[in-house]
């Protein structure tokens, strides 16, 4: 809500719109006034229900000389207090002025007032809600209230008022449809949100306690014993059973909600979803969503230990049957106050990107990894994704779901191997590049512990997967393996992907003799790709050895480019594998122990002139002795 807002006061000539204005205003009647009163702007500190909303009160004329005047306070307006005075402009309400509005594309709360009711005051004057009315408020769902007041002797004006200040804080129309008599879809889904959110220990009731905590989020103040008996009587009057000694239900939550609609307390309801960063549209703020988060170029994002605390505790809530892994149900019920799966996951086929168990549950270690892969690569659905679960780092209304995530140092442009230092990341991106059937997808499977199938399928569309690979020392980082398929040339075409790749697996089947022959012709191709670490792996390493139909041996190829020389590996052997995946990681991690050495690196390498400065420094100190000795003979 803008701390600007803007009252238009409209209704037909004569109806008493200057007189109410200045009623509210001076708290007097002031007769005789000018035709249209100039805005009147009301303080903070007099607002009734917003401490920080200055509002603009404008008064109108309904003449048509001052039609263009009027459209245009009216498209400006945030709200509308409409009046009118007597039969004939009562009727005009649903026969022009409301029709009017919508005709100028203006959708803003109305609130009606039937001024002047001094001249006709009674017993039952003192009802709000006038009765002729009740079928227009039904056909208009624009119209938030309608009031009985008079200027004159000062009654209900400011009541008239503070139902303007309300439809605009807390308007009943997005909440509730009056003919229906019932919430609408969006508020109930928000509210099903807010209470699965609210039911920490997922028994599906509110207890005491959480209740407690859900009023002094949303109030800044701890619910009474006695209030607390009042709601669940209010509750279980109206939906019976659920209110019990377990708690208050998702269904009860909601009727409680419905009843503060139809009672006009809905401003309780408006204040229980702001708590919870809904718009008045009842989405969830983009800047809730989406917080400014500032990442340099060249670095990337990782989970904070705050972030993996929340993702930890989050799985181990939901795995119901501590078996372990997440199941399909379990899954469900973890995303129910989220849109489901992010994109990314459904598009990468999870959970086949990641760690499961025998069963095909996805497992804490392959949870992990999958959130340290999806922030790595798009940290923004992570932010998104931390709101919806209901993120809260700790820091009170300071705190943000960014607590959640770091931004690492800065990756030094790789140029040359010399100037490469070491990476302090913990997540690694590494591109599996090779022939057709040299073993890629299988390497992947084994990274992910899943079992070895000799038939042969060709990838088509990229695949990836993530893990995590133990470091010498103890140290865990996070290793995402990806094969490309058919978009591998688009892909090492483009330098914003290649930037985002921190290491390269150049593959080969050691029992096929044309496989090598792939790697160094797409060397040859991408002559960017010798800016990256890499690794090479002699793959199906149980198979005969065949000699590589090309110019030059694997072993002599990685040797003229500094590298070690191919590991061999095999699907069959696991510690040749283990070995394979921490060389990769402390390569992403050391690129300059992994970087090829380029032809004009080594024309230009100081070691040559730095061998021929020392062995004249040598040559030097020889002759030096050899004089000082010879000096010495000759004066004894």
């Amino acid at each position: 809500m803008s701390s600007d807002v803007r009252l238009v006061l409209c209704g037909d000539e004569g109806v008493g719109k200057s007189s109410l204005i200045t009623s509210f205003v001076k708290e007097t009647f002031v007769p005789n006034l000018q035709s249209v009163l100039p805005p009147v702007s009301i303080p903070p500190e007099f607002m009734a229900t917003v401490s920080n909303m200055t509002m603009t009160i404008v008064d109108t004329s309904s003449m048509p000389q001052d039609r263009q005047s009027l459209n245009r306070e009216i498209r400006r307006a945030n709200a509308i207090l409409l009046v009118y005075s007597d039969h004939y402009t009562s009727e005009r309400i649903p026969l022009f002025w409301l029709p009017y509005f919508r005709s100028l594309g203006v959708n803003v709360p109305v609130v009606l007032c039937a001024n002047k009711c001094d001249l006709a005051l009674d017993e039952d004057s003192n009802e709000l809600i006038s009765e002729e009315m009740i079928p227009i408020m039904e056909e208009f769902k624009e119209i938030e209230s309608c009031i009985r007041a008079s200027a004159k002797v000062h009654y209900n004006v400011n009541q008239a008022f503070y139902l303007c200040q309300k439809a605009i804080v807390h308007p009943i129309a997005p909440l509730f449809d009056s003919k229906e008599q019932n919430l609408k879809p969006p508020t109930a889904a928000a509210l099903q949100r807010i209470f699965f959110l609210s039911d920490r220990d997922q028994d599906g009731y509110l207890n005491d306690k959480e209740m407690s905590d859900l009023q002094q989020k949303c109030f800044g103040k701890s619910l009474d014993p006695f209030d607390l008996q009042e709601i669940k009587t209010m509750i279980e009057k109206a939906e019976p059973g659920d209110a019990t000694d377990e708690g208050i239900s998702k269904e009860g939550f909601i009727a409680l909600n419905k009843i503060f609609a139809i009672k006009g307390r809905h401003e309780t309801t408006w204040g229980i979803l702001r708590a919870f960063h809904y718009t008045d549209s009842l989405s969830l703020s983009d800047k809730f969503l989406y917080p400014r988060f500032d990442v340099p170029q060249y670095a990337s994002v990782e989970l904070s230990p705050v972030g993996y605390r929340f993702f930890v505790d989050l799985f181990l809530l939901f795995d119901k049957d501590n078996d372990g892994g997440l199941n399909s149900k379990e899954l469900n019920s973890l995303f129910a106050p989220t849109p489901g799966l992010p994109e990314s996951w459904a598009k990468s086929q999870f959970p086949k990107t990641t760690l499961c168990n025998e069963e095909g549950y996805v497992t804490l270690q392959g949870w992990l990894a999958q959130w340290s892969m999806t922030t790595f690569q798009d940290h923004k659905t992570t932010l998104a994704y931390l709101a919806w679960l209901g993120f809260e780092s700790g820091k009170g209304a300071k705190g943000s779901t960014t607590d959640a995530l770091k931004v690492t140092k800065p990756r030094r442009r790789r140029n040359t191997r010399p100037k490469i230092g070491r990476v302090d990341r913990n997540v690694f991106s590494c591109y599996v590049l090779g022939a057709s059937d040299s073993g890629k997808s299988s390497l992947l499977d084994r990274f992910l512990n899943r079992p070895f199938y000799p038939l042969y399928m060709p990838t088509i569309k990229p695949r990836i997967a993530v893990n995590s690979v133990e470091m010498q020392g103890g140290k865990q980082c996070y290793l995402i393996l990806e094969e490309l398929g058919e978009l591998e040339p688009a892909v090492l075409e483009n330098p914003t992907k290649l930037d985002d790749c921190d290491v390269i697996c150049y593959t080969y089947d050691s029992s096929n003799p044309e496989s090598f022959q792939y790697i160094v012709d797409l060397r040859e191709r991408y002559p960017q790709l010798d800016r990256l670490p890499v690794v090479f792996a002699a793959l199906k390493a149980d198979l005969d050895k065949q000699q590589q139909r090309c110019d030059i041996q694997p072993d002599a190829y990685t040797r003229e480019i500094g590298l070690s020389a191919p590991l061999h590996v095999s699907s069959a052997w696991t510690s040749s594998l283990s070995e394979l995946f921490v060389q990769l990681a402390e390569a992403a991690q050391s690129p300059s122990t992994a970087t090829p050495i380029l032809e004009s690196e080594e024309k230009e390498s100081p070691v040559v002139p730095l061998v021929l400065v020392s062995t004249a420094l040598a040559v030097g100190v020889v002759v030096l002795a050899w004089m000082f000795r010879t000096s010495n003979r000759d004066s004894s």
